[in-house]
């Protein structure tokens, strides 16, 4: 509010304004008089031995201000802001000043000064209100008292105290010149420094005080402009930053005080040096050092990132601060180390990108370096404290990963900690120690926090779905390695693949110095072979790579280094070109560039080293010091004689400083160099030998020389960046420490003993799953593993007794149980190896009959996604929970801790549970069925182990039985957990199942594999499967080929399978051939059925049901194909050629073979009235091997009918008369049907020889051998009778086909043929058993067949031919009785 709003509220509200005026005037006339009357006290009331009599020059000078002052408190027209304060304050301010002044009065007027400005007589806008509030602070800090007792002095320096804080908490504070607010900072520290010998209470107000001050002139630095005078780091140009005068302090002060506060923690080396160094000496120090933390602390928080404006106070955090935070860090008492780690950490949170290298440098030499072995406990579990606390920050794993483990040229200080949890949490023994627990913690930090923006990043970018896989980066070019990028530089795709690619050239340059130390030249071609390297070379690469590779062997880079040869001396200058010795003296640059590799012993190359080094330094040098290089060079050759000198103790007359001096005479151009620098480097080297570097490692101390680099680096380099979180990177860094984080949390699980520890292993165990769900495979199948082996289920050493006590009885394995059980069914698809082990411990549990009889009942699991599978004894097993389709894991955590609680222990005991009651209970938590019922839900390559696991066990791989019986149990649960995964995976069979049927043929070949039980129990599931895919119609035939391949493959091992399963077999082959026929569509399928149904025919259990299956079959058009119709021919034979089977049952099956000439010529109208030679959709379900066979061409018909006939000749000769006839007569109704199929000439009389002629030959054959044989008269009369049927039966179907065999260029051969036959059958000789009927049978039937081919004209003479003569001749031959008969002509 201006004066004019101000004014024009006096107005409005004047009786307000007037009481507030009366009575700031009371308020101030009481504090005079107080101070008068305190003055006027005579000395012996005051109570003080030290106080003298007051003159009357004093009483009259001060005396007499204070009560002008008091003239002027009730002047009418009075109003306090608009009077100069200096007016009222100056009398007050005399007093305190006063050297003759009681201390008492000192007080009073202190109290008064401080009313003042509490209740704000005067405000910024009060004329002279700057003048006043800097006079204030003038006349505070010139505060003069007698000499007094101490109880008064700490009680006038409180009140001191206390108008200091009041001044700067006074809304006109800001006027304040710079010299002012440092003039009360160091006041304030005065007071602080001379309470530490005083009482309690007054360095605690001190201590307050300060610690307020800093807090307001620190929150005041984000209001504080940027100017340009800031932008140089020079320290001439300070005078440039104060305050305007009209602003009031500014940026000047606060560089100020801040670099007083950095300066008190240096007090311990200053205070130790000065003192004589006792004990408590250095506890009183280090007390200030931990105070200076705190301001600091103070000063950092509330300054936030506006350090980072100001370039001046920003380098001294840089350099200053971060130096003594390293430095005193790492040799420093618990609190004081925790100061600094909180420090530090507020550093981070505000001004990280501008302290890239000093956070580097803190967590390489103090945070690590304290937290690992050898360092007092104390100390370790400060540091690692520190290190978890920057671990809970949500963003520093990623950016700690990116801006130094992903460069090349920096420590991989994310994987340093990680290893170093670790290393710490594994534990040496029982019971775990407090830093185990500790560094357990921090480690299981930060697993989850790189679990919990995976998650994040997986519901926001693809809602928890899709595969999650993450594949590591490659180095496929040569990218120098060396060379730094911005992120804004590139686009975000960009970007990350330059990270991850920069973290695989880290991994690749560290193997490489690994082969390096062992061989020099194999390990700089494996940075060729890894483009590393250009072609042709690169010597910067190499200097890259010498510089900066932790590790190396020094001396094999000294040497080379300083070898003569070409490329060698370019790499030489390129790393000396690393070095950055801006500001360093010589010595320091020195020690700071052998610190690097060690020098080699030979002078030419020390002579090639020292030059590249002195060329390098001279050209950084910021001074005229030096003439030319070669000043520097012969320089570096007197330190290294000196350090050599001073510090080998084989050299007894050391060198004295004028002698080095002397030495070095006109080396500068002919000139000497100053006598102070040279004898600065003499001390130098004197007090601190030139150590030069070891064969290999680093020194884990900083020292001034590196300092001084690091600071020098720090300005070329790419600032700290922040990044975004991404997948892969979220991967790559779990990558780094899954081995040590997997073996630490098994090593912790296996001794921790209180809940919340294992509780704690369990929310570990399930974050890791979580993030191996990015390409980190092997990690979880490790950690199971080790999980499994703590459920004690696969201790092979262990007896079934010992091992179910243990698991009924502890609680240790049945977590552990609960966990792998659970990782299974919520990260399936990151499991590979790992289910195997799963595996195991189910089939463990099964023979501890910890397990009902069957896990999964197969029917009910299969039905319905909502269906609930319960096995034998009552356990269910959901076949299907929303909340575990998908991959999420919340409530999982919650399951375990309500398992670990005591209640559900005390909830058994108080259901009186058996031992057996309360395993089942575990049981259902561990959800086993839901892993396989559920299994739709996990990747290909997860099933695809999960199925091997399960038919290698099955198959004995691994497993010990005891007896039979277990081994039959063991088998037949593996296969129904099979079945039930292939049932929940039908939609994908197709992807998995040619592998699973290469697991079946992988198990056949095991030296020890038995085929049963497995095959037995492997031929009833696959039927299972092979209902289910055959109850749908599949688009697709490939899935119906699979099964029946696996089908066939299992059968084959034994033919005793077909024998102890041919009920189930039987039943299932009905079910599919009569209900699901029309989804048949593979050869293989239609082959396989006939083929089992034919097989399991021979049983009488099931013979009735395969014979009405196949006549059900046969008898429906629709069914019967071209494809199947030969399999179903073969089949009906085998029925029909079975002994002793029912006749009735045969005769249908041949009147449904003859009757299937039906189906021969339809398929063959349709074919023919079809464009372009295609056929019905069932003939196009023929494959390419049928085309083989000619069922793909115009002769299927014929081909299908000769396999037919075939069938019906074989069964002309079976033992049972009633069979043959009706065969043959089966045969003859086939031949009749077939005329519609148009047989051409050549066809027919193809069919002639392959079947009639074939079958009469045999019949013949059988007549005769019967007639040889003794008592066997019956048989040789039926089969004679047989055969008369066959000849009846040649006769008709020549008869019925004559037309077209007479067409045929053999008709000639054939016709003698069927004299022949007709000759043979007419001298069939029944032996000793009489004449045979086919005497009286062969006349009458070439009567009939000869007038018939008269009467069409087929048997005439004609020129040329020779068939009438040839008929002629033969007739009389055959029967010459109707030779007259027949041709007559020819009796003429």
């Amino acid at each position: 509010m201006d004066k004019r709003s101000s004014d024009d509220e006096d107005e409005k509200d004047s009786p307000k304004s007037k009481r507030r005026e009366l009575g700031l005037s009371c308020m101030l006339n009481t504090e005079v008089g107080s101070i008068l009357a305190v003055i006027r006290r005579p000395p012996s009331e005051l109570n003080s031995p030290y106080i003298s009599t007051i003159d009357e020059t004093y009483d009259s000078t001060i005396q007499q201000s204070l009560k002008s002052l008091r003239a002027l408190i009730f002047h009418p027209q009075q109003k306090w802001r608009t009077i100069d304060p200096s007016i009222y304050i100056s009398p007050i301010l005399d007093v305190i000043q006063s050297d003759d002044i009681p201390a008492a009065a000192t007080g009073v007027a202190l109290s008064a000064l401080l009313k003042i400005i509490k209740v704000e007589i005067f405000d910024e806008k009060t004329p002279g209100a700057k003048d006043a509030i800097n006079l204030i602070v003038i006349g505070i800090t010139n505060c003069k008292l007698e000499k007094t007792d101490l109880v008064t002095e700490d009680a006038v320096m409180m009140k001191v105290l206390q108008v200091l804080a009041g001044l700067m908490n006074h809304r006109a504070s800001y006027l304040l010149n710079d010299q002012s607010v440092c003039t009360i900072v160091n006041t304030c520290f005065n007071v602080v420094q001379q309470s530490a010998s005083r009482g309690d209470l007054l360095q605690r107000t001190a201590r307050y005080t300060m610690n307020e001050l800093i807090q307001i002139i620190f929150s005041r630095l984000p209001e504080i402009e940027v100017r340009d005078g800031e932008e140089s780091e020079s320290d001439t140009e300070d005078a440039d930053l104060g305050g305007s005068l009209d602003s009031g302090y500014g940026i000047r002060c606060v560089i100020d005080v801040f670099h007083f506060l950095c300066s008190l923690l240096n007090v311990v080396e200053i205070m130790v040096e000065v003192g004589d160094g006792g004990l408590g000496s250095r506890t009183a120090d280090e007390d200030v050092q931990l105070f200076a933390l705190v301001l600091i602390n103070s000063a950092v928080e509330l300054s936030g990132d506006a350090i980072g404006k100001h370039p001046k106070l920003l380098r001294m955090v840089q350099d200053d601060l971060f130096h003594h935070l390293i430095h005193y860090g790492a040799a420093s008492n618990p609190l004081v180390l925790s100061m600094i780690c909180s420090t530090v950490l507020n550093i981070y949170h505000f001004l990280r990108r501008f302290v890239r290298l000093q956070l580097e440098s803190f967590f390489v030499y103090v945070a690590l370096k304290l937290a690992s072995f050898g360092n007092s406990t104390q100390i370790q579990e400060v540091a690692l404290e520190g290190i978890i606390n920057f671990c809970r920050q949500s963003s520093f794993i990623l950016e700690f990963y990116v801006n130094y483990d992903c460069d090349p040229l920096r420590w991989n200080l994310l994987e340093e900690i990680g290893k170093l949890l670790c290393k710490l949490s594994f534990p040496t023994g029982s019971p775990l120690t407090t830093l185990n627990i500790q560094a357990f913690e921090g480690l299981v930090i930060v697993i989850h926090n790189i679990a919990e923006k995976l998650d994040k990043h997986k519901e926001e970018t693809c809602g928890g779905g899709g595969n999650l896989r993450v594949y590591p980066a490659q180095v496929d070019e040569y990218i120098p390695f060396w060379e730094e990028k911005s992120k804004e530089d590139l686009d975000l795709e960009d970007w990350l693949r330059y990270v991850r690619v920069r973290k695989a050239q880290k991994k690749k340059i560290l193997i490489a110095g690994h082969h390096f130390n062992r061989d020099e030249k194999k390990g700089l071609a494996y940075l060729k072979l890894s483009l590393l390297v250009s072609d042709p070379p690169d010597p910067k690469a190499y200097a890259y790579f010498f510089r900066y590779t932790h590790g190396l062997d020094k001396q094999f880079v000294g040497e080379y280094l300083g070898d003569p040869g070409q490329f060698h001396v370019k790499v030489l200058a390129e790393f000396t070109e690393t070095f950055e010795f801006t500001g360093m003296i010589l010595d320091t640059a020195l020690r700071t560039y052998l610190e690097t590799f060690r020098l080699p012993g030979e002078a030419q190359k020390i002579h090639r080293i020292l030059e590249a080094f002195s060329e390098r330094f001279y050209e950084l040098q910021s001074s005229n010091t030096f003439a030319s290089k070669d000043t520097v060079f012969v320089l570096c050759y007197s330190l290294i004689m000196l350090n050599t000198d001073q510090h080998n103790p084989q050299v007894k007359k050391k060198m004295t400083e004028d002698e080095f001096i002397r030495n070095n005479r006109e080396i500068n151009a002919g000139k000497d160099l100053p006598r102070d620098y040279l004898s600065e480097l003499f001390h130098s080297i004197s007090n601190n030998a030139i150590i030069l570097s070891p064969q290999s490692g680093l020194q884990l101390d900083m020292n001034p020389s590196k300092w001084v680099e690091l600071m020098n680096r720090s300005k070329i380099i790419q600032p700290f960046m922040s990044y975004d979180f991404d997948p892969r990177l979220g991967r790559d860094m779990f990558g780094c420490i899954a081995g040590p984080s997997v073996a630490s949390l098994a090593a912790f699980f296996e001794h921790a003993d209180e809940d919340e520890m294992l509780n704690e292993c369990i929310e570990g165990l399930f974050s890791i799953a979580k993030i191996t769900q990015y390409g980190l495979e092997d990690t979880l199948d490790e950690l199971l593993a080790m999980f499994c082996k703590f459920t004690t289920l696969l201790n092979p050493y262990a007896s079934a007794e010992e091992t179910l006590f243990v698991f009924s009885h502890d609680m240790k394995p049945k977590l552990a149980t609960l966990a792998v059980f659970t990782i299974a069914n919520n990260f399936g698809d990151t499991i590979r190896g790992g289910w195997r082990n799963i595996v195991d411990c189910l089939l463990k549990l099964k023979r501890l009959k910890l397990l009902p009889q069957s896990v999964i009942d197969f029917e009910v699991a299969s039905t319905s996604s909502n269906d609930v599978a319960r096995s034998d004894s009552g356990v269910i097993f959901p076949s299907q929970d929303p909340k575990f389709c998908t991959q999420q894991s919340s409530g999982m955590v919650s399951r375990f801790s309500q398992f670990l609680s005591l209640d559900s222990m005390e909830d058994s005991l108080t259901l009186n549970l058996n031992e057996y009651e309360q395993n089942l209970k575990f049981i259902k938590q561990c959800r086993i069925g839901n892993i396989f019922s559920n299994s739709s839900n996990i990747l290909d390559e997860a099933l695809l182990n999960l199925g091997r696991s399960l038919i290698f066990a099955a198959a004995g791989k691994g497993q010990k039985f005891s007896t039979p019986i277990e081994e039959e149990e063991t088998v037949g649960f593996c296969w129904d957990l099979i079945i039930t995964m292939t049932m929940a995976n039908l939609y994908r069979f197709q992807v998995f199942w040619p592998n699973f049927h290469e697991y079946l043929q992988t198990v056949v070949q095991f030296p020890l594999f038995s085929a049963i039980p497995f095959a037995e129990k492997a031929v009833l599931g696959l039927f299972k499967v092979c209902l289910r895919l055959l109850s749908t119609y599949q688009p697709d035939k490939i899935p119906e080929e699979l099964i029946f391949k696996s089908i066939n493959l299992m059968w084959m091992l034994d033919k005793e399978i077909l024998d102890t399963c041919f009920e189930s077999i039987t039943q299932s082959v009905s079910k599919i051939l009569i209900e699901y026929p029309a989804n048949l569509q593979s050869q293989i399928g239609w082959k396989s059925l006939l083929h089992l149904l034919s097989a399991t025919g021979r049983h009488p259990e099931t013979y009735d049901q395969g014979v009405e299956t196949l006549i059900m079959l046969m008898s429906d058009a629709s069914h019967i194909t071209r494809t199947n119709y030969t399999f179903c021919i073969d089949c009906a034979f085998s029925y029909v050629a079975l002994k002793n089977s029912p006749l009735d049952k045969n005769l249908k099956i041949l009147d449904a073979l003859s009757d299937s000439v039906n189906f021969l010529v339809q398929w063959y109208r349709n074919y023919c009235a079809e464009s372009g030679n295609s056929f019905s959709v069932a003939s196009n379900a023929s494959s390419s091997s049928l085309d083989e066979k000619g069922l793909g061409s115009s002769n299927f018909a014929l081909t299908l009918f000769l396999k037919l006939g075939e069938a019906l000749r074989k069964t002309s000769l079976a033992r049972r008369e009633e069979i043959r006839n009706h065969a043959i007569t089966s045969l003859k109704k086939s031949f009749v049907l077939a005329e519609e199929l148009d047989f051409p000439p050549t066809n027919c009389i193809g069919c002639f020889n392959n079947i009639i002629f074939a079958m009469v030959d045999d019949l013949h054959e059988k007549m005769l051998e019967y007639s040889r044989r003794d008592n066997a008269e019956r048989e040789a009369r039926s089969m004679d009778g047989t055969l008369k049927i066959s000849m009846e039966l040649l006769t008709d179907v020549y008869l019925v086909y004559l037309k077209q065999i007479s067409e045929s260029p053999g008709f000639r051969t054939f016709w003698l043929g069927v004299l022949r036959r007709m000759d043979t059958c007419m001298k069939a000789d029944l032996g000793s058993y009489g004449e045979s009927s086919l005497k009286d049978l062969i006349p009458e039937l070439l009567r009939k067949i000869i007038t018939t081919m008269r009467e069409k004209e087929i048997l005439v003479k004609k020129e040329g031919e020779d068939l009438w003569e040839i008929t002629y001749i033969q007739i009389q031959w055959i029967a010459p009785g109707i030779k007259d008969e027949l041709f007559p002509e020819e009796c003429f």
